[in-house]
This record gives C-alpha cells, sequence and structure tokens, in this order.
C-alpha cells in the first residue's frame, strides 16, 4: 500500500530583484500609455497647455517683443515642469487609491520597474510636449535665441522629465487627488520665485540665494539663459544639464525607494 502524497505548498511568485528588468518596465509603461491613450483631457492639459501658455505670453507683451524674449526662454523650461509635476502626481495617486499600484505590487514586479515604467510612460509624453512647445516658441513665435533650438529642447525635456519625477515622488505622500496638488505651492512655488525669472539670483537676499543655488529650477533657468544668450554650448549650460538631469534620477530613486507596497 503506497503512503499518500504529502500535499505541496501552493507557489509564489518569485519576488523580484533589485535590478531593473527591461521587459518589466516596458511593459508599465505600455501599460500607463494605454491608459492615458483613453483620458484624452489629460493628454491635452500635457502637451497643449504649455503651448498656449506661451502663446497667450507672447501676446501679452506684443508691444514689447523683447520682454518675452527675456523671459520666454525661461517660461519654456518652467511650463512643462509645472505641467508634468500636476499630471503624473494626480495620475499616480489615483493608480494608488484604485488598488492598482497595490495589485501590481503583489506581482514579481519590483519598485524600481514601475517607477521606471511610469517615467518613461510620462517621459514619452514628455518628448512630445517639449517639442512643440520649442518649436512654437522658436519658429512661430519668434523667440529670439542665440544658441541652437535643440539645446532650448534639450532643457525642456529634462525640465519636463524632473517635473515627471518629482510628480511620482509627492504621490506617495498624498492620501487624495486634492492633497496631491496641495502639494504644489510647496514642492513648485518657492522654487519659481527663486529660479531668478523675477530677479537675478545674486540680486536677491543672501540666505534665499544660498536656498536658490540647491533647488533644481534655478540650473534650469540658468541652462536657458545660457542657450538664449551664447551661440556654443558652455561650460556652464553643460553644468546645469547635468544638475538638472542628476536631479530627476535622485528623484526617481527616492520614489522608488519610497513607493509602499500597500495602500493605506
Amino acid at each position: 500500500m503506497t503512503a499518500p502524497a504529502t500535499p505541496t505548498a501552493p507557489t509564489t511568485p518569485a519576488p523580484p530583484t533589485g535590478a531593473l528588468n527591461l521587459s518589466r518596465t516596458t511593459a508599465t509603461a505600455a501599460r500607463v500609455l494605454r491608459q492615458l491613450r483613453h483620458d484624452p483631457r489629460t493628454i491635452a492639459l500635457m502637451i497643449l497647455i504649455p503651448c498656449v501658455m506661451l502663446f497667450l505670453l507672447r501676446y501679452v507683451f506684443d508691444g514689447n517683443p523683447r520682454t518675452f524674449d527675456n523671459i520666454g526662454a525661461s517660461l519654456l523650461g518652467i511650463f512643462p515642469l509645472i505641467t508634468m509635476f500636476l499630471v503624473t502626481s494626480i495620475a499616480t495617486l489615483r493608480e494608488r487609491t484604485s488598488g492598482t499600484l497595490e495589485r501590481l505590487l503583489a506581482l514579481p514586479l519590483g519598485k524600481g520597474d514601475l517607477i521606471a515604467g511610469y517615467a518613461l510612460a510620462f517621459g514619452t509624453l514628455a518628448i512630445i510636449q517639449s517639442a512643440l512647445a520649442t518649436g512654437l516658441a522658436v519658429w512661430f513665435l519668434d523667440l529670439d535665441v542665440t544658441g541652437s533650438p535643440w539645446l532650448l529642447l534639450l532643457v525642456a525635456l529634462l525640465d519636463a522629465l524632473l517635473g515627471t519625477a518629482l510628480g511620482l515622488f509627492v504621490s506617495a505622500f498624498a492620501s487624495s487627488e486634492f492633497q496631491a496638488v496641495q502639494f504644489m505651492p510647496a514642492v513648485i512655488f518657492p522654487q519659481l520665485l527663486l529660479c531668478g525669472l523675477f530677479t537675478p539670483r545674486d540680486a536677491m537676499h543672501p540666505a534665499l540665494e544660498a536656498v536658490s543655488d540647491v533647488l533644481p529650477m534655478s540650473y534650469a533657468v540658468d541652462g536657458m539663459n545660457e542657450v538664449l544668450k551664447h551661440t556654443d554650448m558652455t561650460a556652464t549650460f553643460v553644468r546645469d544639464i547635468l544638475i538638472v538631469g542628476g536631479c530627476a534620477l535622485l528623484v526617481l530613486a527616492l520614489g522608488a525607494a519610497t513607493l509602499r507596497r500597500r495602500t493605506a
């Protein structure tokens, strides 16, 4: 007589490794893009609003085009950062409160894969957004740029990616879409006031100038101004884009570290 078979414990998915997996990342990005495809209002907000704001700004200063030349390049980087921050933080929080993130993280999907997938999806839209805004400003609104428009596009794209990273990060600390919007005065407005858009940073109070030196938007504006004033790529411009890009990567890493596997 044979002994009864010993019941085996149900198998569970293998935990994800710490390294990023390309297939899991791209699958996450494809899922996010499929969802966004069915939300035309969100796509319009991300892609069209910066263009509309630049268009309005140009004709607000219709009697003084030099003013638009002086601030248009800076705002070309600021507008994408703000819109990507808003849309990314709200969209990510919506997935968390609906339980989608919790179900995804129950699969063999690492936090890094998830954050990288979201960044890749929103980054794809950021490329389109930055290209349209840069083309509109330079070739239709006659923004007077001494350097290459491609360098403007590079800074605008990095700013949009930074906004995406900040949105992903702050969504971890909000429990509702209203709270996500409330982070904007805390995260974006101080940078907007201290980035050098309204007055040169070296003309500020020394304490405020020191604070502005550690804010990434300051280097985004500085990078735009370098393109505005110099025909060639300068060492200062390279420093600025490296800082903005490095801040985006750092914030994405922090977003992955603070991502909870369970919805509160």
